[in-house]
């Protein structure tokens, strides 16, 4: 059952797949922790925050679905920085190919919870009406 954020798998595989960046991102150059080292981190960690976001606000259809797309938008960003960075051979081909296959399932996994948004929000509870 799905009580918190970190419950959803969506959440868990996003957080993995930013840990992995972020240890994969140690070794890129120094000239680069403004730049892309710091870009790929934010992204890939903001995945993960949006979802949080996501989860708290069930009560508003349209507040749910608008973080969702911001979620599903960082994923994308962390895959072309992830394209960057095997381009100037700061990252491993196969080990980019996996983190980039993940982010590709955590980005089905919002666009499924977008398009099945009305199961994950949050029904009004009905008032009573006292006689």
């Amino acid at each position: 059952m799905v009580t918190r954020h970190q419950d959803l798998d969506v959440y868990r595989k996003a957080f993995d797949a930013a840990m992995e960046i972020f240890v994969a991102s140690k070794s890129f150059p120094k000239e680069e922790i403004y730049s892309l080292t710091d870009q790929i981190r934010r992204s890939s960690r903001s995945v993960c925050a949006n979802l949080a976001e996501a989860w708290r606000k069930r009560r508003y259809k349209a507040a749910f679905i608008a973080k969702l797309s911001d979620a599903e938008g960082e994923a994308a960003e962390t895959q072309t920085w992830i394209e960057f960075a095997v381009k100037c051979d700061y990252l491993d081909r196969d080990d980019a190919k996996r983190i980039y296959t993940t982010f590709d399932e955590v980005l089905r996994m919002i666009v499924s919870m977008i398009a099945s948004s009305d199961q994950w929000v949050l029904k009004p509870r009905q008032v009573r009406s006292v006689k």
